[in-house]
């Protein structure tokens, strides 16, 4: 059953509603789906298995929302995909407990670094404009550049660039953004599909923007989907323990 986030804020402008609307969400199907199984997050289907370079799973998956005079209205679905081999790179958390897991925030930097192959599909469920979301995902990585001192102009030329590929979209509901993260690579690819237009890439080349994308999603207690953090440390925990 999907978990959720919730942003409990007063009346907001339809302005501030699309800035709340910073999650991620699910694939279309681009890459072929292993088996018929899929796991219904916030009444999206996600598939349990896809095939990137390899075959991935869906080890953790959320979605976020806000509520407005006690209404809950979702955003996004967030799928994340991962090698199974990720468990390798995950023994000295052997054992540990799913609840310790969640709140360990070097387990998920260890997530972040395994040379494995990811794959974070963002479904939208509550349509924004692009360019809203672009300005939000820009945002949260600059801020998460500059705490660690990181933000140089090379980072504001990947961001901008970012932006820009945002620019001209509009996020219907069921629109995917995929961010797709090769093995022991510092570049990765975020991919935009929806029923109308055809399937837009671009590369993100710079690695610091990259890990900060990541630590976005998968950043543990600064993660973006505390619902999504949570299921993959269940997960993961069970699959650390066989």
């Amino acid at each position: 059953m999907a978990s959720i986030t919730k942003l409990k804020i007063p009346s907001p402008s339809p302005a501030t509603l699309f800035s709340l609307s910073l999650s991620t969400s699910s694939f279309p199907s681009p890459s072929p789906i292993m088996g018929s199984e899929v796991e219904v997050v916030a009444d999206i289907d996600f598939p349990k298995q896809i095939v990137k370079a390899k075959p991935l799973s869906l080890l953790g998956h959320g979605s976020t929302e806000i509520e407005i005079h006690f209404l809950e209205i979702k955003l996004t679905a967030i799928g994340v995909y991962l090698e199974p081999s990720i468990v390798e790179h995950l023994q000295q958390w052997k054992g540990k407990a799913a609840k310790d897991l969640e709140e360990d925030d070097d387990f998920f930097q260890a997530i972040i670094s395994a040379p494995v192959e990811k794959v974070i599909r963002v479904v939208v469920i509550k349509e924004i404009k692009g360019s809203q979301y672009g300005v939000q995902l820009e945002s949260a990585v600059r801020d998460r550049l500059a705490a660690d001192d990181k933000y140089e102009d090379e980072e504001e030329a990947q961001l901008e660039k970012i932006v820009e590929f945002f620019q001209s979209k509009y996020l219907k509901t069921h629109s995917v953004i995929n961010f797709h993260f090769p093995p022991a690579s510092t570049i990765a690819e975020i991919e935009f599909s929806s029923d109308e237009k055809e399937e837009s890439k671009m590369k993100v080349e710079n690695g610091n923007v990259v890990e900060m994308i990541k630590k976005w999603y998968l950043g543990g207690t600064r993660g973006v989907s505390q619902p999504t953090i949570s299921s993959l440390a269940n997960n993961l925990a069970i699959e650390l323990s066989k």
